[in-house]
């Protein structure tokens, strides 16, 4: 499963995709203790109940280290090699691409991940899909779970009121991104107090508590090396924009310059005014320019562009820091800041998803296949992160060692037999930490037939 090739084997439950998810159960020993274990699990309908189906078991939780208390949630997109989307209600349709392709359509995919990095659920929608539309859905399918006191991380594109609300409902908690620069009055107020401790992977943190939100706890972070660098970047694009800003006057003189010189050499007593198309191309190209135009301003009546310092200077008080919200009253400042970063375990999971197993493209256009395909995807994901957990190692280690582990067919007079090359000490403890048999040193024994 974890081979990118291998998409023809699709058993009937695929056809529950989009129901499947992780699932933990409790059994109690002779002894009276109790052990969990984790499966993969989907939901049915039958007799007017809804049942579980399990698919496939996982182990005990305790090998696994599967904690799901905290759940780091995030979408990302992948994209169809055509020119047309589907037709309103199919998957493949155009939306905010965050692959930096909004000319084909797409879909978007959501994951679900523990702390760990181990994925526990993942969804498929269609590509028109909105990430602020999406929270209601993924909160209701965790609660199902029955996973008890669960917080959510989620970045600042799923912060909105309603969805930091829905996340609060039946006990939960969350840890959210909140952006910094779109002019909310409690953002503001949050960034306008300035004393900050120290904590581990997170240079320093504060919290801060608003009177007008008091069920609300914002945790504001600075990297003191990530302000430098935003410093020193802003630094680089205002030196970048003087220069361009310079260049255009510069060239606008010497045009004037040389009309008034040839208007002095025809003997004319007032010099032709210029073109100044050139000058003014050159000044939409910086003005909409992705990464300088945001610190340029336009004056109303001249149009003539210059930096605009007070922008500047309000970024300046902004470097290294971003603003997080939390429900839960239990978490240190500390914790909400570091749990907030291991939000990076979303993003790495969709970059093995992208490029290990190779989830584009995707060469299927009926929806149900195409819900099959990431399907397989996410699966290969969770069985290469828990054959991590459990080896110590990387997923290329553990590939490119047993793809060194051959099975060759010998044949002689006497007949034939295939025979495992001689595995490596590496070999058989990444079998033995998988807790899967090692293969036979031989089998298929076929005598040859004497006549």
């Amino acid at each position: 499963m974890c081979n990118p090739g291998l998409r023809l084997l699709r058993p009937r439950w695929m056809r529950h995709s989009a129901g499947m998810y992780v699932r933990r159960i409790q059994r109690r020993n002779k002894d009276g203790s109790v052990v969990r274990y984790v499966q993969l699990a989907t939901n049915y309908r039958a007799n007017g109940t809804t049942k579980a189906e399990v698919l496939l078991n996982l182990g005990r939780e305790d090998r696994l280290d599967l904690e799901v208390d905290v759940v780091f949630f995030d979408t990302t997109s992948t994209y169809f090699e055509r020119d047309t989307p589907d037709t309103e209600g199919s998957l493949r349709r155009f939306g905010h691409s965050k692959d930096h392709r909004p000319d084909l359509p797409q879909i978007v995919i959501g994951l679900a991940v523990t702390r760990e990095g181990i994925p526990v659920r993942c969804w498929v929608w269609p590509g028109s899909t909105n990430d602020q539309t999406v929270i209601e859905q993924v909160r209701a399918d965790v609660r199902a779970w029955r996973l008890g006191r669960v917080v959510t991380v989620v970045d600042s594109g799923f912060s909105s009121e309603a969805n930091l609300a829905c996340l609060t409902r039946a006990g939960g908690h969350y840890i959210a991104g909140v952006k910094m620069r779109d002019g909310s009055a409690k953002a503001g107020e949050a960034l306008a107090r300035h004393r900050y401790q120290h904590v581990r992977d997170n240079p320093r943190v504060k919290e801060v508590r608003l009177a007008s939100d008091p069920t609300r706890r914002w945790i504001i972070c600075h990297n003191p090396a990530e302000a430098e660098r935003d410093a020193t970047r802003r630094t680089a694009q205002l030196a970048a924009i003087e220069d361009e800003l310079a260049r255009i006057k510069t060239a606008r003189e010497q045009d004037a310059a040389r009309a008034r010189a040839r208007a002095a050499k025809a003997g004319l007593k007032r010099a032709p005014k210029p073109s100044d198309a050139p000058h003014r191309k050159a000044g939409c190209a910086l003005r909409d320019h992705p990464s300088l135009g945001r610190w340029l301003k336009q004056h109303p009546a001249t149009g003539k562009l210059s930096i605009d310092r007070a922008k500047v200077k309000t970024e300046a008080n902004l470097d290294g820091k971003y603003l997080l919200a939390t429900s839960d009253p239990d978490l240190t400042p500390e914790d909400v800041a570091l749990g907030y970063k291991n939000l990076l375990e979303a993003e790495r999971a969709f970059r093995t998803m992208k490029s290990t197993l190779n989830l584009r493209p995707v060469y299927h256009r009926v929806d149900e296949r195409i819900r099959a395909h990431v399907l397989l995807c996410w699966l290969a994901l969770l069985l290469v992160r828990v054959a991590e957990r459990r080896t110590g190692t990387t997923w290329r280690t553990i590939r490119n060692e047993l793809g060194r582990l051959h099975q060759v067919t010998l044949t002689g007079p006497a007949g034939s037999l295939r025979q495992l090359t001689e595995p490596t000490d590496l070999q058989t403890q990444i079998f033995k930490d998988c807790g899967i048999p090692m293969p036979p040193k031989t089998d298929g024994l076929e005598p040859s037939i004497t006549r």
